[in-house]
């Protein structure tokens, strides 16, 4: 049996039963409306869990369109965009249907990794046949200002927190599950105008459970906008549930390489057992494969198993919750590179200027001459 996810399963059908954003969408439909070849992407941009990609969905649903969905951080390359949408935004639907585009967290492009995949976005809006939706988070990007210009830009707005309870309440009545009203109130209030959240917070407390109690709050702690590192790792290796950890770091102010040294340093302040020790490290261990495998083939896909392993593998290697103080660390390589920092700047700047008068890379130097240069203490 197939156990589908509650922001899936209560996903709305309509556009009439999204939760808010109704300035948002009266926006949405009326550039729908007048859309023409050639004319302006719709750019809908906000924080996360408010319904930007859910309008869309259910805008095909209820209309019967067929939906081509790219994910941007997914497929960040023009190669990779033109294969997935570039061919097929000139056909016609083999079901002879209307075709809507969506390109999915486009702030998800970045750097020189995506190899004109903003160009190659802005080339299809100029010549598709069919209305293309982007979704953001923050289109003030400097990487998409040369973007901004080809797109309605469509603010939506944080879920107002009656909003939550009242949708939280309704999956409940479906689900024939008893809650607390005060455990809506509480998921209502930490997600901070994040519906997706407060959804797979409810999911996670309701787990093989027919009824929630204020108590049951306690195995998720904490969530806040902007997730400070300590809470996120306290939630990782104190909660029971694979998903709680997993979303722990959705707020965190770092990215997921530094999240990776933090859980690396301290799994042995937190576990006590050398077979969870063990075992956290394993799963660890192959999350950093994955990572690896996203550097050297700069394949995206791969991220979610990494993301999955640090935080739900490590979680899940405890057989039970340690309820104890444990004090988390600052990772000794970022500590090392901090104190570097300086004489690392210096020691680039001198293989640069090397690398001139040689005529080869930097890394030709690295590698060939500076084993060299070290013995002559240079």
């Amino acid at each position: 049996m197939i156990i589908m996810p509650w922001t899936e399963k209560y996903a709305p059908e309509k556009i009439s039963e999204v939760v808010g954003q109704k300035k948002a969408v009266e926006k949405f439909l009326n550039w729908l409306r007048i859309w023409k070849p050639g004319k302006k992407a719709a750019l809908l941009f906000g924080p996360t869990g408010v319904g930007k990609t859910c309008v869309v969905e259910a805008l095909t649903k209820e209309r019967d369109l067929e939906i081509i969905e790219l994910n941007a951080s997914d497929y960040r390359t023009a190669s990779q965009i033109k294969e997935v949408i570039g061919q097929s935004m000139k056909q016609m639907s083999l079901f002879k249907k209307s075709k809507l585009f969506l390109i999915d967290e486009i702030d998800g492009l970045a750097g020189r990794v995506d190899r004109g995949g903003t160009t190659e976005i802005i080339k299809i809006i100029k010549e598709s046949r069919h209305p293309i939706v982007l979704t953001a988070n923050n289109p003030y990007n400097m990487k998409l200002r040369s973007l901004r210009s080809y797109c309605l830009l469509i603010k939506f707005g944080k879920v107002y927190y009656w909003d939550i309870i009242k949708r939280l309440d309704f999956i409940c009545q479906k689900e024939d599950l008893k809650c607390d009203k005060e455990v809506l109130r509480q998921l209502a209030k930490r997600s901070a105008g994040d519906l997706r959240s407060a959804i797979n917070d409810l999911e996670s407390l309701a787990r093989e459970k027919t009824e929630i109690k204020l108590d049951d709050l306690e195995s998720l702690g904490m969530r806040e906008k902007e997730t400070s590192i300590f809470d996120a790792l306290k939630m990782i290796f104190k909660t029971k549930t694979a998903l709680a950890a997993k979303l722990s770091i959705q707020s965190v102010d770092k990215n997921f390489d530094e999240i990776f040294l933090w859980i690396e340093q301290n799994i042995i302040n937190e576990y006590e057992k050398p077979e969870e020790i063990a075992k956290a490290y394993n799963m660890l261990s192959r999350a950093d494969l994955f990572r690896q495998r996203i550097k050297i083939r700069q394949n995206w896909k791969f991220q979610k198993y990494m993301i999955d392993l640090m935080t739900g593998g490590v979680a899940l290697s405890k057989k039970e919750m340690y309820r104890k103080f444990s004090r988390y660390e600052y990772p000794d390589k970022i500590k090392f590179l901090g104190r570097t920092k300086f004489k690392r700047k210096e020691d680039k700047e001198k293989l640069i200027k090397l690398s001139k008068n040689l005529h080869c890379s930097v890394k030709k130097v690295r590698e060939e001459f500076l084993p060299y240069f070290k013995v002559l203490e240079w």
